[in-house]
């Protein structure tokens, strides 16, 4: 079961404190003890001085028992290291010759160190003077190293925790509702996102947002215009379709118009097959585009022979619209699909054939630009009005409406033209003079 966003946090806001608990209490000991550990050595330094002025003056070494009161344990060292005198023990004693508070008091006049004592969990400090006689003062004492030293506390250190770990949790829970709070409010208010960002970390977040809800709408849109633009463009065909028919069938067509109106019927029926192929295939491209282009069968197409073969597949259709259509092209490769660079290229083609006047032209180029393959096709017809050539490759959008119906056109051509541009990664360049032509670009990116 996944947690909520609440849970996260609260449960890593608690582990925050606990660590940040832990390390400062860690911390506080250490620096606790190293003061202690100071003040013990000064202490002592400061006693064994006094002692040693003391003991300058005696004239015999036991009465060094009257100091200390069994705390301190203090020892008197000859030069060679025998103990002269020990006043926690009677017993003989061995050479103290190695000690190194002894050595170092011998040789610089004051010494000290800090040794384990055989009692766990005690450290002994040790602080060492020379005296005027060369004999060696030493003075130490016992006390509780860093891990004993917190033993009684540990009570009190637990209690401490546990209240702190539940004040932390409580704190954690406050914050945390806190926290995520105006985010609910903003999930909640999807329409006015940008309005309602409560932190300047989401802002990226809700511009994505955002877009992502105008490209719905657009997309939501696009998909009403193209059911509207679909619905009308099927039922003019089929109402020509259904009068002929219903004429024919009734009997009230002469004999001799009924050739006329099949020839009417067969034509309407072509343009209606036609752009039910064209929105097929559009949606096809929807597809392929929404899926990625990895789906495609991309292989190495050689662009100026796919031209070619375009060129003349369309050379009856530009003699029957009296026009010259000519290709000049040189190898290019491209990656992508054979079929869909042909269907790109048979649009812009015929687009150029309808769209002209008796006696112009159609030239078709492919070239290679810096390691980039250019397709160009260039006509000199009616041309695009400059309103215009910022939707003419929109669905169903028609320039001049009439004109297309006349010669058959659907209104998808530029439309797949685009799709198909889209799925190879190639932009489309636009120039047009309404009267003088059009000469549309379409530039495949650059081969490795």
């Amino acid at each position: 079961m996944k947690k909520s966003m609440s849970e996260k946090i609260a449960v890593r806001l608690v582990a925050v404190g606990l660590v940040a608990m832990a390390l400062t209490t860690l911390l506080c000991m250490v620096m606790f003890h190293s003061v202690f550990e100071k003040q013990v050595v000064r202490d002592l330094q400061l006693t064994a001085k006094d002692i040693a002025l003391a003991c300058e003056r005696m004239e015999d070494s036991e009465d060094l028992g009257s100091f200390g009161g069994g705390e301190l344990r203090i020892t008197l060292i000859a030069p060679d290291g025998t103990v002269l005198f020990e006043n926690q023990s009677s017993a003989p004693m061995e050479n103290h010759l190695d000690r190194t508070e002894v050595r170092q008091a011998l040789e610089s006049g004051e010494g000290s160190d800090q040794r384990m004592s055989e009692t766990l969990g005690y450290d002994t400090y040790y602080y060492a003077i020379r005296l005027s006689n060369g004999n060696v003062l030493r003075v130490a004492t016992e006390a509780k190293n860093f891990f004993s030293i917190y033993d009684d506390a540990v009570p009190a250190v637990l209690v401490s925790c546990v209240l702190i770990l539940l004040l932390s949790v409580l704190l954690a829970f406050f914050l945390t509702r806190q926290l995520v709070r105006p985010i609910v409010t903003m999930a909640n208010n999807l329409d006015d996102v940008e309005k309602n960002v409560p932190y300047k970390e989401l802002e990226p977040f809700a511009k994505a947002i955002a877009l992502d809800q105008k490209n719905r709408q657009n997309g939501e849109k696009i998909r009403r215009d193209f059911t509207a633009n679909v619905s009308h463009e099927l039922k003019t065909p089929l109402t020509s379709i259904s009068g002929y028919a219903e004429l024919i069938e009734t009997g009230m067509a002469k004999p001799e118009d009924i050739a006329g109106f099949a020839a009417r019927i067969r034509k309407e029926a072509g343009r209606l097959m036609a752009l039910v192929g064209d929105i097929i295939q559009l949606s096809e491209l929807d597809d392929a585009s929404e899926e990625g282009a990895g789906k495609l069968t991309m292989e190495p197409v050689d662009l100026a022979a796919v031209v070619n073969e375009c060129v003349q597949d369309l050379q009856p259709a530009a003699r029957k619209a009296y026009l010259v259509l000519s290709a000049q092209t040189e190898p290019v490769m491209v990656e992508g699909s054979r079929g869909l660079l042909m269907e790109l290229c048979q649009n812009l083609c015929d687009n150029a054939i309808r769209y002209n006047r008796p006696g112009g032209k159609v030239e078709v180029t492919v070239r290679n630009v810096a390691g980039a393959a250019e397709l160009c096709v260039k006509d000199n017809g009616i041309g695009i009005a400059p309103e215009h050539q910022q939707r003419v490759f929109e669905r169903f959008y028609r320039v001049d409406k009439s004109r297309s119906k006349a010669t058959g056109g659907t209104g998808l051509g530029l439309a797949i033209v685009k799709h198909i541009a889209i799925l190879h990664n190639a932009k489309i360049e636009l120039e047009s003079e309404a009267g003088k032509g059009t000469s549309i670009q379409v530039i495949f990116p650059e081969q490795n």
